[in-house]
Protein backbone atom coordinates (compact mmCIF):
# COMPACT_ATOMS: atom_id res chain seq x y z
CA UNK A 1 0.00 0.00 0.00
CA UNK A 2 3.05 2.52 1.15
CA UNK A 3 4.25 1.97 -2.70
CA UNK A 4 1.31 2.43 -4.22
CA UNK A 5 1.00 5.84 -2.83
CA UNK A 6 4.58 7.07 -3.31
CA UNK A 7 4.67 5.72 -7.00
CA UNK A 8 1.33 7.84 -7.82
CA UNK A 9 2.25 10.84 -5.45
CA UNK A 10 5.48 10.96 -7.57
CA UNK A 11 3.47 10.21 -11.12
CA UNK A 12 1.37 13.01 -9.95
CA UNK A 13 4.25 15.28 -9.64
CA UNK A 14 6.01 14.06 -12.63
CA UNK A 15 3.05 14.68 -14.95
CA UNK A 16 2.16 18.25 -13.09
CA UNK A 17 5.48 19.02 -13.53
CA UNK A 18 5.78 17.50 -17.43
CA UNK A 19 1.92 18.44 -18.63
CA UNK A 20 1.55 21.67 -16.16
CA UNK A 21 4.89 23.30 -16.82
CA UNK A 22 7.45 22.28 -19.13
CA UNK A 23 4.94 21.38 -22.33
CA UNK A 24 3.05 25.05 -22.11
CA UNK A 25 6.45 26.88 -21.50
CA UNK A 26 7.52 24.98 -24.86
CA UNK A 27 4.21 25.41 -26.64
CA UNK A 28 4.49 29.35 -25.55
CA UNK A 29 8.01 29.44 -26.79
CA UNK A 30 7.62 27.78 -30.28
CA UNK A 31 4.41 29.96 -30.78
CA UNK A 32 6.67 33.23 -29.90
CA UNK A 33 9.12 32.14 -32.39
CA UNK A 34 7.13 31.10 -35.16
CA UNK A 35 3.82 32.88 -34.68
CA UNK A 36 4.70 35.78 -33.15
CA UNK A 37 2.31 38.17 -34.80
CA UNK A 38 -0.80 35.30 -34.04
CA UNK A 39 0.04 34.58 -30.51
CA UNK A 40 0.17 38.40 -29.66
CA UNK A 41 -3.04 39.01 -30.87
CA UNK A 42 -2.34 40.81 -34.50
CA UNK A 43 -2.28 43.88 -33.02
CA UNK A 44 -1.84 46.99 -35.41
CA UNK A 45 0.03 50.09 -34.35
CA UNK A 46 0.43 53.44 -36.02
CA UNK A 47 2.91 55.54 -34.26
CA UNK A 48 4.30 52.99 -31.07
CA UNK A 49 0.17 53.14 -30.06
CA UNK A 50 -2.07 50.01 -30.49
CA UNK A 51 -5.22 51.38 -31.84
CA UNK A 52 -6.83 47.84 -32.57
CA UNK A 53 -6.63 43.79 -33.54
CA UNK A 54 -7.07 41.98 -37.07
CA UNK A 55 -9.51 39.53 -35.22
CA UNK A 56 -11.07 41.39 -32.94
CA UNK A 57 -13.76 43.72 -34.02
CA UNK A 58 -14.26 47.38 -32.88
CA UNK A 59 -16.75 49.99 -33.32
CA UNK A 60 -16.61 52.64 -36.11
CA UNK A 61 -19.77 54.78 -36.42
CA UNK A 62 -19.08 57.61 -38.18
CA UNK A 63 -20.33 58.21 -41.57
CA UNK A 64 -16.91 58.32 -43.52
CA UNK A 65 -15.70 54.83 -42.11
CA UNK A 66 -16.86 51.03 -43.15
CA UNK A 67 -19.58 49.46 -39.85
CA UNK A 68 -18.85 46.08 -38.31
CA UNK A 69 -21.78 43.70 -37.57
CA UNK A 70 -23.41 44.97 -34.58
CA UNK A 71 -21.87 43.68 -31.79
CA UNK A 72 -24.19 42.30 -28.52
CA UNK A 73 -21.46 42.71 -26.14
CA UNK A 74 -20.31 46.67 -27.51
CA UNK A 75 -17.04 45.49 -28.81
CA UNK A 76 -15.83 44.53 -25.41
CA UNK A 77 -13.49 41.53 -25.58
CA UNK A 78 -13.52 40.46 -21.90
CA UNK A 79 -17.27 39.89 -22.57
CA UNK A 80 -17.58 37.97 -25.62
CA UNK A 81 -20.81 36.09 -26.19
CA UNK A 82 -23.44 35.99 -28.41
CA UNK A 83 -26.67 37.98 -27.12
CA UNK A 84 -28.77 35.13 -25.63
CA UNK A 85 -31.78 36.53 -27.31
CA UNK A 86 -34.09 34.00 -29.25
CA UNK A 87 -35.24 35.22 -32.97
CA UNK A 88 -38.66 35.59 -31.30
CA UNK A 89 -37.56 37.90 -28.55
CA UNK A 90 -38.68 41.34 -28.79
CA UNK A 91 -35.73 43.28 -27.90
CA UNK A 92 -33.77 41.01 -30.60
CA UNK A 93 -36.40 42.13 -32.73
CA UNK A 94 -36.89 45.81 -31.70
CA UNK A 95 -33.15 46.38 -32.38
CA UNK A 96 -32.65 44.83 -36.13
CA UNK A 97 -35.91 47.12 -37.11
CA UNK A 98 -34.25 49.66 -35.77
CA UNK A 99 -30.69 48.68 -37.67
CA UNK A 100 -32.78 47.98 -41.08
CA UNK A 101 -34.62 51.32 -40.61
CA UNK A 102 -31.38 52.82 -40.41
CA UNK A 103 -29.88 51.56 -43.49
CA UNK A 104 -32.86 51.81 -45.10
CA UNK A 105 -32.83 55.29 -45.15
CA UNK A 106 -28.44 54.98 -46.00
CA UNK A 107 -29.51 53.10 -49.35
CA UNK A 108 -33.26 53.21 -49.92
CA UNK A 109 -34.30 50.29 -52.16
CA UNK A 110 -31.39 47.75 -51.60
CA UNK A 111 -31.36 44.26 -50.04
CA UNK A 112 -29.31 44.80 -46.78
CA UNK A 113 -27.01 42.39 -45.91
CA UNK A 114 -27.60 39.70 -42.77
CA UNK A 115 -24.87 40.50 -41.40
CA UNK A 116 -25.17 44.19 -41.18
CA UNK A 117 -28.49 43.42 -38.64
CA UNK A 118 -27.30 40.53 -37.15
CA UNK A 119 -24.36 40.27 -34.73
CA UNK A 120 -21.82 36.61 -34.73
CA UNK A 121 -21.96 34.39 -31.74
CA UNK A 122 -18.68 36.26 -30.06
CA UNK A 123 -19.87 39.72 -30.73
CA UNK A 124 -16.44 40.49 -31.68
CA UNK A 125 -16.11 39.75 -35.25
CA UNK A 126 -13.88 41.90 -37.17
CA UNK A 127 -14.84 40.97 -40.72
CA UNK A 128 -17.60 41.62 -43.06
CA UNK A 129 -19.01 40.20 -46.20
CA UNK A 130 -18.19 42.07 -49.18
CA UNK A 131 -21.40 42.59 -49.96
CA UNK A 132 -21.72 44.61 -46.65
CA UNK A 133 -18.42 46.46 -47.63
CA UNK A 134 -20.51 47.17 -51.26
CA UNK A 135 -23.46 48.27 -49.25
CA UNK A 136 -21.39 50.98 -47.41
CA UNK A 137 -19.80 52.21 -49.95
CA UNK A 138 -21.92 54.90 -51.35
CA UNK A 139 -21.99 56.62 -48.06
CA UNK A 140 -18.06 56.40 -47.15
CA UNK A 141 -17.07 57.58 -50.76
CA UNK A 142 -19.88 60.56 -50.27
CA UNK A 143 -18.33 61.92 -46.92
CA UNK A 144 -14.93 61.59 -47.70
CA UNK A 145 -15.49 62.88 -51.31
CA UNK A 146 -13.84 60.46 -53.24
CA UNK A 147 -15.53 58.51 -56.48
CA UNK A 148 -17.55 55.46 -55.75
CA UNK A 149 -14.60 53.41 -57.63
CA UNK A 150 -12.04 54.22 -55.77
CA UNK A 151 -13.57 53.13 -52.88
CA UNK A 152 -14.74 50.10 -54.31
CA UNK A 153 -11.41 49.45 -55.58
CA UNK A 154 -10.09 49.61 -51.95
CA UNK A 155 -12.96 47.21 -50.66
CA UNK A 156 -11.50 44.54 -53.61
CA UNK A 157 -7.84 45.02 -52.44
CA UNK A 158 -9.10 44.07 -48.81
CA UNK A 159 -11.47 41.33 -49.93
CA UNK A 160 -9.77 37.94 -48.33
CA UNK A 161 -10.63 34.74 -50.43
CA UNK A 162 -11.99 31.29 -48.34
CA UNK A 163 -9.41 29.96 -46.81
CA UNK A 164 -7.46 27.38 -48.82
CA UNK A 165 -9.89 27.81 -51.49
CA UNK A 166 -12.98 26.21 -49.82
CA UNK A 167 -12.88 26.69 -45.99
CA UNK A 168 -15.09 30.03 -45.11
CA UNK A 169 -16.71 32.73 -47.32
CA UNK A 170 -15.37 35.79 -48.73
CA UNK A 171 -14.62 38.93 -46.43
CA UNK A 172 -12.93 41.60 -45.43
CA UNK A 173 -11.60 42.93 -42.56
CA UNK A 174 -12.99 46.32 -41.44
CA UNK A 175 -9.91 47.80 -39.36
CA UNK A 176 -7.43 47.21 -42.04
CA UNK A 177 -9.99 48.51 -44.64
CA UNK A 178 -10.53 52.23 -42.59
CA UNK A 179 -7.12 52.43 -42.35
CA UNK A 180 -6.15 52.11 -45.37
CA UNK A 181 -9.35 54.84 -46.07
CA UNK A 182 -7.68 57.13 -43.81
CA UNK A 183 -4.26 56.61 -45.50
CA UNK A 184 -6.26 58.37 -48.84
CA UNK A 185 -6.67 61.33 -47.18
CA UNK A 186 -10.21 63.21 -45.79
CA UNK A 187 -10.77 60.94 -42.59
CA UNK A 188 -13.67 60.69 -41.83
CA UNK A 189 -15.24 60.53 -37.68
CA UNK A 190 -14.45 57.39 -35.60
Amino acid sequence: MKKNLIIAVLMTIATTVLLGIIYPLVVTGLAQVMFYDQANGQLIKKDGKVIGSRIIGQAFSGPGYFHSRPSAVNYDAANSNGSQLGPTNHVLIDRVKGDVATLHAENPGQPIPIDLVTASASGLDPEITPAAAEFQIARVAKTRGLSEDAVRRLVRRHTRPRQFGFLGEPRVNVLDLNLSLDEEGNPGSH
